[in-house]
């Protein structure tokens, strides 16, 4: 009598498409553990079939992007260990400034995901499903073949687009602050998705006398001495090693790199096919170029620079304080090779550069003379630029997605105004209870989309409506993440509508058509208070108004007094962008996190309808817009 199999031997015995479905109750790390117990149990793990399992549970990709996706990874668990890495990126990040918004769409490209700016803009006449949404890049991050990931911020300078490569932090699944900083590193061959936490989670904490990592404590200095994170130098050296990093390993997008970033809809099958090509190609020359640099330099024949063109040797930065020397670098306007000079090369320009920062690194985080102890509160809230980079040999750009405790005010975060950072919103899934939570779009007027004789375009809203229980009562909370206005009526993060949703308005909907000439068919309608003032106050005041929800899923917030109308509708960035109309980033920096207050569009580097120019430079300009908008705006 044969005997019932047991252990190993019983997950063997299953058939493979049941032993699939058991592996949706475990864990990529679980199954990598099962792999560890046996050979038979081993092989069983590394077939490709389990794997893609896994990436179809996450939800990230449709079953047949998966498949394409895969001829650029060595193998599903590849392309898994990629997803699990970008899956927590994947989203809405704002910024407070400027004004008029600042929302960067993390969305999957093509063995990468790519952060994508929605431009604040006005709408034309086709609406917004059918006007191209003006939009431009901000970083990618791409998978490489055996599913690590590597870092390129998009910017521009002197009318030249840049890459400018870095690598990808552990990323924690938690993550609501996207960070970009410089990390030092020991010059050897790393992994690029190490395991060990980054000890840039110290994010606004004291700096601790022990790190811990996964795999034990981490690795230490001296005696008594720990890795100082990037997030403990002061501003103005946080800003200026950021300006020096990305002016030093800055590459020229080659033209094959400026295609496609991710491909069509497939509604276009055609060209959703071709954009598969050449998306396939492009990675491969991207991750070659990450690897090698873009310029043909001869490794061999240059042993003084460092095979990894992310990186920068700091023993050359150190020796170059003291000794000068010529030395070959990419030179900003050469398409194709690099050019050697001695009046400012690499160890030149590090020596001017980190002197000044030094310089101002001493003066900014106190002097040793200061008291009789040696210490002061600026030495102690600041750590030294130098004791940043005593630790290792190389510096880098590098992404870091951390996890920080934050506040908030109706679902806006409360930022940091000196961190190179944006902030994750939560996006609000829409449940029985909570049926219009997420991201609507629109636009003041009625019917919707529809321009005017007097202005052909109107300014586009993106409002993320949340839910807040509130003295036992549900309130339906809209808030404001861009306004396509030339220059900012209402503060960033205002909520711009409030309902009750437990209280019915009585209000009747003052038009009787759509914008097809059909009756309008209304489903509900609620009480509610509407943005009252221009810009000036951080929260301000409302006035009443009701919410008119359609059947056909469109929602319009009216004001009782103004009876000015805003239309709204459920948007899904992800096909808006892959239909939009792409444009030129800021310089990088800027591009990445705009720190500076600015109440105009500062994104608008491209032709738009207006016949001059949005800035306070040309208030006279600004003053008729605002005029006219407010004529159609409470």
């Amino acid at each position: 009598m044969l005997s019932e199999p047991c252990g190993s031997s019983l997950l063997l015995s299953l058939p493979y498409d049941i032993f699939a479905i058991v592996s949706w109750s475990l864990t990529p790390r679980d199954l990598c553990n099962l792999s560890l117990c046996c050979r038979s149990l081993y092989a069983l793990m590394a077939t490709e079939k389990v794997w893609l399992t896994r990436c179809e549970m996450m939800g990230i990709l449709s079953h047949r992007d998966l498949i394409e996706w895969r001829k650029g990874v060595s193998s599903y668990k590849a392309l898994c260990r990629f997803l699990i890495c970008v899956e927590p990126l994947i989203g809405i990040w704002v910024h407070q400034n400027p004004e008029l918004g600042n929302v960067v769409y993390v969305m999957p490209g093509f063995i990468s995901v790519v952060g994508c700016r929605i431009i604040p803009q006005e709408l034309g006449p086709l609406g917004i499903e059918d006007g191209p949404i003006l939009w431009a890049p901000v970083f990618e991050v791409v998978g490489n073949s055996d599913g690590s990931a590597a870092f390129f911020l998009h910017g521009r300078d002197k009318g030249r687009d840049f890459f400018y490569p870095g690598s990808v932090k552990p990323v924690e699944r938690t993550c609501n602050v996207l960070l970009l900083e410089v990390e030092t590193r020991q010059q050897e061959n790393e992994d690029e998705l190490s395991h060990s936490k980054s000890f840039a989670q110290l994010l606004d904490k004291d700096l601790r006398k022990v790190c811990r990592s996964n795999s034990g404590i981490s690795r230490v200095l001296g005696q008594n001495e720990v890795k100082v994170p990037f997030s403990r130098l002061s501003f103005c050296d946080r800003r200026k090693l950021l300006h020096v990093v990305t002016t030093q390993v800055r590459q020229k997008v080659p033209e094959w790199a400026n295609g496609p970033l991710f491909p069509r809809l497939r509604d276009d099958e055609e060209n959703f096919q071709k954009d598969l090509v050449l998306l396939l190609e492009r990675r491969s020359l991207l991750m070659n170029m990450y690897k090698h640099g873009g310029c043909p330099i001869d490794w061999k024949a240059s042993p003084e620079l460092s095979t990894d063109p992310t990186q920068m040797e700091l023993s050359q930065i150190r020796k170059s304080l003291d000794h000068p020397s010529g030395f070959c670098i990419p030179h900003s306007d050469d398409d194709s090779h690099t050019q050697c000079t001695k009046r400012k090369g690499l160890g030149g320009y590090f020596r001017d550069s980190l002197k000044h920062i030094l310089g101002k690194s001493s003066s900014t985080n106190g002097s040793d003379a200061i008291s009789k102890n040696g210490s002061s509160s600026s030495e102690n809230k600041h750590a030294k630029l130098h004791e940043f980079l005593r630790s290792d040999d190389t510096i880098r750009l590098a992404l870091h997605a951390a996890t920080v405790k934050l506040s908030s005010y109706r679902a806006w975060p409360n930022m940091h105004e000196s961190r190179f950072a944006l902030y994750k919103l939560p996006m609000r899934v829409p449940t029985v209870d909570h049926d219009y939570a997420g991201l609507w779009g629109g636009t003041f007027g009625w019917p919707p989309g529809r321009p005017s004789k007097d202005k052909p375009g109107k300014a586009l809203f993106f409002l993320l409506l949340s839910y807040e229980e509130s003295e036992g009562q549900r309130k339906l909370i809209a808030t404001k993440i861009l306004e396509g206005t030339h220059y900012v009526l209402h503060p960033n993060g205002s909520a711009m509508f409030t309902v009750n949703i437990d209280e019915p308005s009585l209000d009747p909907f003052p038009f009787e058509t759509d914008a097809d000439s059909l009756p309008v068919n209304l489903k509900h309608a609620f009480i509610g208070d509407g943005i009252a003032n221009g810009y000036g106050f951080r929260y301000p005041g409302s006035k009443p108004g009701s919410l008119f929800v359609f059947q056909n899923g469109l929602l319009a917030f009216i004001w009782k007094e103004s009876r000015a109308i805003l239309t709204l509708q459920r948007l899904n960035l992800q096909e808006l962008l892959k239909k939009g109309e792409r444009v030129p980033p800021l310089p990088p920096i800027a591009n990445f996190s705009y720190l500076t207050k600015s109440y105009s569009n500062v994104f608008a580097g491209f032709p738009n309808n207006s016949t001059c120019l949005s800035s306070p430079r040309f208030p006279q300009c600004n003053d008729i817009r605002t005029s006219h908008l407010q004529q159609n705006m409470p």
